[in-house]
This record gives C-alpha cells, structure tokens and sequence, in this order.
C-alpha cells in the first residue's frame, strides 16, 4: 500500500510557495511596524513639545500658545503615545511570524488588536486635525479667529505632527490587510 505525503508528514508540495510568501509578509509586517512606529513617536514627541510665547506691547505681557491648552492636543499626545508603545510589544510577535510562518492564533490576535490601536489613533488624529483647521481657518460665526498668522511656528509644528500620525494610520491599515492575506493563504 502506497502512504501519501500528507499521510507520512511531509507538507504539500504546494506549501513551500505559501510558506515563502508568508515569510515575506512577515518581514514586511516588521519592516512596517517600526516605520508606524517612528511616525507615532515622531508624533507624540512635536506635539508634546510644541508651544510658542509672542509679545503683547511689552515684555512683560505675553502670548501663549502650548498643546497642553487644549485637550484634543494632549488626546492626541496620548493616543500616539498608547499606540507606539503598543507598535512595540507586537514587535516580537512580529519576529515570531517570520520564524513560523503558519502561526494563525497569533496573527488573528494581531489583526485584532491592530484594528483597535488604528481607530484609537484615528480618533485622535482626526480630532487633532479638527481643531489645526481651525487654528488655520477660524470660524466667523463662532468668532473664533485664525491664531496661526500670529503663532506660525506653534501651528507648522502642530500640522507636521499630524503628518506623522497620518502615515502610522495608514501603515497600520496596510498591516491590517497583510495579515490577513497571509492568514487566509494558510
């Protein structure tokens, strides 16, 4: 009597090619999370230290713009932070999937928690972004004024921290889609 591969505990032949192509999603996974997470610390780290003091007529009055004045900046602050140092610990699952390409448990986990840390750090950024428009823009109606012809240097800083979260967005989205294609190829 003949014993198949699968019966003596040989993989498919068609498993190598899967078994490689995983491994690359795994290395770009890796390569992926720490891009994530230099955007989001990046984020954090201008936010956080961002504010700018002009004077009114003397020295002695002043002008002050810092991101701790409003709590949609320090929600931001905090979510990029959460999330960094979330993009960190998944690190060494992340090796753990370019040594075992099969592992399906622990990709789903993941996905799982991939999704919630991008809707935490949405959340904050859109949020962020709200008011850096209005910062920019003001509103008439509300006679909210437009502060960034007077605090310039408060207002690139806040916008280019905003960049950053933007990318840890879509690089987590894109981890997201990558895991699963390489759950659903197992």
């Amino acid at each position: 009597m003949k014993v198949g591969a699968e019966e003596a505990g040989e993989p498919p032949k068609d498993a190598a090619p899967k078994t490689a192509v995983n491994r690359g999603i795994s290395r770009l996974d890796f390569i992926m999370r720490i891009v994530a997470v230099i955007g989001t610390l990046g984020s954090a780290i201008a936010m956080g230290t961002t504010n700018e003091t002009l004077p009114f007529f003397t020295q002695f009055i002043r002008f002050r713009a810092a991101y701790s004045d409003l709590p949609t900046f320090r929600f931001f602050v905090v979510a990029n932070a959460i999330v960094t140092a979330y993009l960190i610990l998944s690190l060494p699952l992340s090796i753990f999937h370019i040594v075992k390409s099969g592992a399906r448990a622990t990709r789903t986990v993941l996905i799982i928690f991939d999704t919630a840390m991008m809707a935490f750090l949405t959340s904050g950024a859109f949020a962020a972004a709200a008011i850096v428009y209005l910062a920019h823009k003001g509103n008439t109606r509300a006679n909210w004024f437009a502060i960034c012809q007077q605090f310039n240097s408060f207002c690139e800083r806040v916008s280019g921290s905003l960049v950053g979260s933007f990318i840890g967005i879509l690089v987590l989205l894109l981890l997201i889609l990558f895991s699963a294609v390489a759950l659903s190829r197992n």
